[in-house]
């Protein structure tokens, strides 16, 4: 837990949750209707008391109507630079979902799309995510961990 600053702010970076949601070949980007506006993967903030594998689950829920089961720990990505809104940290997993994509919460679309044929603009550091998935996907090795 971070030690609140005198503000009562708590210091340090959020921690954040994605998933990459895949399924026949293609994953799931959902269309932010606040800023930064663009297309991301599914995710958000993890609530207090709540466990990191439970908020990707919810987030996934909230924001794509799916139902996601969560299969591997990709990364965990800390560049402070990678949220332009405040420094975050975020865990992201691999998922498969059943269901049909209904978007919700804070995402203005959800869509199903060919990892070669990603919309723009894809914000935050999600292309860089994505582009470590599809390494990870095809010969099993994880991001370096210092990015």
């Amino acid at each position: 837990m971070s030690t609140p600053t005198p503000t009562g702010a708590p210091r340090g970076p959020a921690t954040t949750v994605d998933a990459i949601i895949e399924r026949d070949g293609k994953i799931v980007l959902v269309r932010r209707r606040f800023e930064p506006v663009g297309w991301a993967l599914p995710g958000g903030f993890v609530d207090p008391g709540e466990m990191v594998a439970a908020a990707a689950v919810r987030e996934a829920k909230e924001e794509t109507g799916l139902d996601v089961a969560l299969g591997a720990l990709l990364h965990v990505y800390s560049n402070p630079l990678r949220d332009p809104r405040r420094p975050t940290i975020s865990v992201v997993f691999t998922a498969t979902a059943t269901g049909d994509i209904v978007a919700g919460d804070d995402a203005g679309d959800a869509q199903w799309f060919a990892l070669d044929a990603l919309p723009a603009p894809v914000v935050f550091d999600h292309a860089a995510i994505l582009a470590d998935y599809v390494r990870f996907r095809d010969t099993g090795v994880r991001p370096d961990p210092y990015v």
